[in-house]
């Protein structure tokens, strides 16, 4: 863990609640201004597909949102600095509306196979695409940069890992023709041989 991310996370408020369940509260240790991302988060942010943000509007109310793309499709364009595309969409614009009120944002990227989960927290900015678009053209290409509307940059704050204890293993179809795919090669050179030696007749 990052230290930066528990000196943000342990409020007044959330130590009182641990001391009222288990008798004590932790304490965040003297943190830098911000914690940035090492290669171990910058590889694992490279190879997801999806992610959740939540901001928070200005009436105080929560809203999570669920992002993806092809793998690669948040970039780390600095250790303290990451980005995506915002695409055509329902037009609803509550996330980007949300920022308009409060930049914070949390990020929840998942690895469900290998049940791992990286939390980020950062300040967000919007950036209209059609004023931009020599970032835009970093962020997309070919057919999908026709769709991009926005570009989201977030300055990292901090971030943490959490135990894989109530993670639940899924995964896309990708993965599971990853794993099937030498099975049914294996299936293939059996039916193969037991064809060639008449035992299928």
């Amino acid at each position: 863990m990052a230290e930066k991310f528990m000196q943000v996370v342990l409020t007044p408020a959330v130590q009182q609640a641990q001391e009222k369940y288990y008798g004590e509260h932790q304490d965040a240790t003297p943190a830098p201004e911000s914690d940035a991302l090492t290669s171990h988060e910058i590889d694992f942010i490279a190879e997801r597909d999806s992610f959740y943000m939540a901001t928070v509007s200005e009436t105080g109310w929560p809203y999570v949102q669920h992002r993806g793309g092809a793998k690669g499709f948040v970039k780390v364009l600095e250790p303290g600095l990451i980005g995506f595309a915002d695409y055509q969409g329902n037009r609803q614009l509550v996330s980007t509306g949300n920022l308009v009120g409060t930049d914070r944002v949390s990020l929840f990227m998942m690895d469900y196979p290998r049940r791992r989960r990286l939390k980020l927290l950062g300040h967000a900015r919007v950036l209209d695409a059609r004023e931009h678009a020599e970032i835009a053209d970093e962020f997309a290409a070919g057919a999908t940069r026709k769709k991009v509307e926005r570009l989201y940059l977030i300055q990292v704050v901090s971030y943490d890992w959490n135990c894989p204890q109530y993670i639940t293993p899924r995964y896309t179809l990708e993965e599971i023709e990853q794993y099937v795919a030498p099975l049914r090669r294996k299936i293939k050179d059996l039916e193969e041989k037991l064809a060639g030696t008449g035992a299928g007749r």
